[in-house]
């Protein structure tokens, strides 16, 4: 029994620091070499993936500017240095860029009159009124009552 009271004990102070790392991952907080290994990481997926679209360094530069230069360059470089060795082509997106950030706020209304709009556009939510008939169809009693 004496024995098996030094492993509880040493049992019931780990199990809580396990938790450590997912606790200080939910609220924010990271290690600085954890931080500065994930983002050279990206900077060279990003790099070798500009390159690899034909893309200019000081593009990436620009577009991705959260993450060191110098990881970006690496991954560029790397990739530059593989597409030369394998005699590769750049591969052309298939999407269009995205629209620049000025673009994509939203347009302010139209000062036109709601009477004008709604006959401009029909509502969607309602079906459009048949259009009544031309005088010369109307029945002889209904021509004169409006």
């Amino acid at each position: 029994m004496k024995r098996s009271f030094p492993l509880l004990g040493f049992l019931a102070l780990a199990l809580p620091l396990t938790g450590c790392d997912q606790l200080s991952s939910r609220m924010g907080l990271e290690d600085p070499a954890k931080k500065e290994a994930r983002l050279d990481a990206e900077g060279r997926a990003v790099g070798s993936g500009c390159r690899h679209s034909g893309r200019a360094i000081e593009d990436c530069y620009s577009i991705y500017t959260w993450l060191p230069k110098e990881s970006v360059f690496a991954g560029w470089r790397e990739m530059d240095e593989y597409m030369r060795e394998n005699k590769l082509e750049t591969v052309a997106p298939q999407l269009p860029p995205p629209p620049p950030p000025e673009t994509t706020k939203r347009k302010k209304k139209s000062n036109a009159t709601p009477a004008a709009a709604e006959t401009a556009a029909p509502s969607p939510d309602k079906p459009p009124e048949p259009a009544s008939p031309p005088a010369a169809e109307q029945p002889a009693g209904a021509a004169g009552k409006t």
